[in-house]
């Protein structure tokens, strides 16, 4: 096969099929099919222009907006390789993923600029490819819409195969570092028209977009409303807002969203008399992930939504979607993340030898997939631990019940989920073990009401020095985003700090000596 249509062609034959409809709209700009088609086509120009060439890498950072679904394929249009970067994240950590990316260009929304400007220096951007979009675009910076202006409206002769690479997703590691998967287009539509399929999604389906819009799980989701013609609506609120959310739905007559337990539990909290103020009846699927749920936040949800359906899906980004929980499952199947989603091949639970493990044991999950990530951009060594012929593995620990369903049991390298955002503790560790009062340091999710999940750090300080928690606290807000810095530090003793025979901290030891208060 040399062609699959990409997200720029869908938007193309969207463009011919229904060009006045609406595709995708934030508070600020309404964007037809036609209108998106021709802005995608006058940027990937814009781009080529600039001296970009097919497959370089262009990074990207800006908090939910239109622009983003212009920014996908147009890129998708010229050959370019989308780098989404997570607005939470501080100048160094932008720097490291736009440098290691070699990140040809680099779009900003206004608003962020002051994150990218102290770092300009270090990335290998073309000449005029810092590009700002925005009402405020500072001195030095490329107008994204004079760019746009200044471009051809006819599609660029650029061949994109199926195989070349859409995006760098990066995703943090057990090394402290980010690791960039390569997801091809061919992966992405795949999941997109897997997804069309188990969930029965049509082009009437109006989408509401609230996870960020850098991660996975708006990229798969909006990629899969593109696709059919539907319409996307972005929540480009800095900050969640549960009851603006429901206004949303209920103004543009949503049918489906996503969202994290956190969302849910902060919506279904606000006061009965605010909640009766929306009708929220076209609602009729709903995506819960990227934590555990609980049975009560569970039936609050499908008790307000009364038409709606509820879904738990498990995944990752570099596997896709891996298993899903379909509404009927949700209570027999309590604390399963499902069995195989449509489309997503096969499971194995494996030891450590390489051996599938019998049912209700534990085993680390590999899953085969039409649409598992190239590999690691750069990283051949963390490449060949995920993958093992065709069968991709994130490092999560599971088992498998006598009738199928799936079951985590760990997650990967003790990761944490607060609030939907994934936080491995060995960044952190690593950001508070270079304090110089600092001798160890171990890094833990705590149960949270809210958020999930807390990130708390156990210290171990040098002998015959003291430091309290603000200092600690401190130390961190300059140097890492704020959904990843410890809500709470515990002083121990170096002797109190549980250890393997080779000096390896046991996390799930340590978790369990903490007061449970």
């Amino acid at each position: 096969m040399n062609h699959l249509l990409t997200v720029a062609d869908a938007v193309a034959t969207h463009a011919r099929l229904t060009p006045h409809k609406l595709g995708a709209r934030d508070s600020r700009r309404r964007l037809s099919f036609a209108q998106w088609h021709e802005r995608a086509n006058r940027l990937a120009n814009g781009l080529l222009g600039l001296g970009l060439q097919k497959g370089d890498r262009v990074a990207l950072l800006a908090y939910n907006c239109v622009e983003w679904m212009e920014l996908y394929a147009a890129l998708a249009r010229a050959g370019l390789v989308a780098v989404p970067i997570n607005f939470r994240l501080t100048a160094p950590e932008i720097a490291y993923i736009a440098g290691h990316s070699e990140a040809r260009a680099f779009i900003v929304q206004d608003e962020l600029v002051d994150r990218v400007d102290p770092v300009r220096g270090e990335l290998a951007v073309a000449e005029g490819a810092c590009i700002a979009f925005g009402e405020r675009v500072p001195a030095g910076w490329t107008a994204y819409e004079s760019l746009l202006a200044a471009a051809s409206a006819e599609p660029p002769a650029v061949q994109v195969l199926p195989a070349d690479p859409c995006a760098l997703m990066y995703t943090s590691g057990t090394t402290g570092r980010p690791k960039g998967a390569i997801r091809s287009h061919e992966g992405n539509t795949l999941i997109a028209l897997a997804t069309a399929l188990e969930m029965g999604f049509t082009r009437e389906d109006t989408a509401l977009l609230v996870m960020p819009m850098c991660h996975a799980n708006s990229l798969y989701f909006s990629h899969t409303f593109v696709h059919l013609g539907a319409t996307c609506v972005i929540d480009d609120r800095k900050s969640f807002d549960p009851e603006a959310l429901l206004a949303t739905l209920a103004s543009d007559k949503v049918t489906f969203t996503s969202l994290v337990p956190t969302h849910y539990i902060m919506m279904l909290g606000l006061p009965a008399d605010t909640k009766a103020k929306y009708d929220v009846s076209a609602v009729e699927k709903l995506m819960i992930s990227s934590a555990p749920a609980r049975k009560d936040t569970k039936l609050a949800i499908m008790e307000f939504f009364r038409n709606g359906k509820l879904y738990e899906l498990y995944g990752s980004t570099e596997a896709g979607w891996v298993t899903l929980l379909r509404p009927h499952e949700q209570f027999d199947r309590l604390g399963s993340v499902g069995r195989e989603w449509a489309g997503s091949g096969a499971i194995r639970l494996l030891d450590p030898e390489g051996r599938e493990v019998p049912d209700g044991e534990v085993g680390e999950l590999f899953s085969r997939t039409p649409y598992v990530f190239d590999g690691y951009w750069k990283n051949p060594e963390k490449t060949s631990e995920a993958l093992r012929g065709d069968w991709c593995s994130v490092g999560d620990m599971a088992r498998r019940d006598a009738d199928g369903y799936i079951h985590l049991v760990d997650r990967k390298s003790n990761m944490i989920i607060s609030g939907g955002e994934n936080v491995y503790p060995s960044e952190v560790e690593g950001v508070i073990g270079a304090h110089p009062k600092v001798k160890d340091v171990a890094v833990l999710g705590l149960p949270h009401e809210k958020w999930g999940e807390a990130v708390h750090a156990v210290v171990v300080l040098h002998a015959g020095l003291q430091a309290q928690e603000e200092e600690i606290l401190d130390w961190c807000r300059s140097r890492m985003a704020g959904y990843k810095r410890p809500q709470s530090v515990r002083f121990i003793a170096d002797e109190a700090m549980p250890r393997t025979a080779t000096g390896k901290i046991l996390h799930r030891v340590l978790r369990e000596q903490l007061p449970k208060d």
